[in-house]
């Protein structure tokens, strides 16, 4: 997993050491006023990936409410384009959590975890332009609330096959 922002100084060094999909689709949302977009989810051509675009108006909620997830096809790239904040909760995939849902051979490419008292994860926080690049070993919470109340957050998912980001 790594994290950043579309408007740190360092942002086009930051790409130039990425898989050429990542930095694709990092500049993507960079020069894209996500705000503005039709909510819903899109086949997305970058470069030669084949990527989803996924726009969703959400709340943040209680970390308690929400199930931790992977992914094994793609990487999953999180960016708040608006409200908030938020955190997102990590830790790395031992196989150890107990299964919850598993919709792995679905489009979604999606496994809910459930909670556990063991879990020792790690926290992000997230302000409008920043983003989380989740690999397929990356256990990942998102929309976890900051402080007492839900706020509404426009969170963008691109899904950039992992096959693609192999040199």
């Amino acid at each position: 997993m790594f994290y950043g922002n579309i408007n740190n100084e360092f942002f086009d060094k930051q790409c130039n050491l990425m898989p050429k999909p990542l930095a694709l689709c990092l500049k993507y949302l960079k020069e894209n006023d996500m705000t503005k977009a039709e909510a819903g989810v899109f086949d997305l051509k970058l470069g030669n990936s084949n990527c989803i675009l996924q726009v969703l108006d959400l709340q943040t909620n209680d970390r308690n409410n929400l199930r931790p997830e992977i992914h094994r096809k793609y990487i999953d790239v999180q960016f708040l384009a608006s409200g908030g904040p938020e955190e997102a909760a990590f830790w790395s995939d031992d196989c150890s959590l107990e299964v919850d849902e598993n919709l792995m051979s679905t489009k979604r490419d999606i496994l809910f975890y459930k909670n556990s008292d063991t879990i020792k994860e790690g926290r992000i926080y997230l302000t409008p332009g920043t983003y989380a690049c989740y690999f397929p070993w990356d256990v990942h919470v998102p929309a976890i609330q900051v402080g007492k109340e839900e706020k509404p957050i426009r969170k963008i998912v691109i899904k950039v096959p992992l096959e693609d980001c192999y040199r």
